[in-house]
């Protein structure tokens, strides 16, 4: 992964943090005019991630599974006890005012993504 971030972003800036329960990666990089931010953390059972790319300061896509109640009602059309904490993927746009579910995305899916949607040339 660290070597597809170096190859498709500049300025890239890598924190890897391990022990012997878990990973987390933290990566900062520029894409031309965009500025991408990545995060895993992993325990060997569950991986939380969160993929976005802003222009200035506004979010033109962000890729996560947090439990967002904005994507738990999207999902499940309510907020239940039985999806408290649940990971849900999806998308956020227009900095921010837009949700949309996805299905799990890696950094792999998120780098096509950019190709596809943001593409520099």
């Amino acid at each position: 992964m660290i070597r597809l971030v170096r190859t498709t972003f500049t300025d890239v800036e890598v924190e890897l943090d391990t022990t012997p329960v878990r990973a987390l990666l933290r990566v900062q990089a520029q894409y031309g005019p965009y500025h991408v931010f990545i995060t895993e953390l992993s325990d060997g059972s569950s991986r939380k991630y969160r993929y976005y790319v802003l222009q200035g300061s506004e979010v033109e896509a962000g890729f996560d599974n947090s439990p967002d109640p904005r994507a738990l009602r999207l999902k499940y059309g309510q907020i239940g006890e039985e999806h408290v904490g649940e990971y849900i993927p999806h998308l956020h746009r227009a900095n921010k005012t837009q949700l949309l579910l996805t299905e799990e995305m890696h950094c792999v899916d998120f780098v096509h993504w950019l190709q596809q949607h943001l593409p520099l040339s």
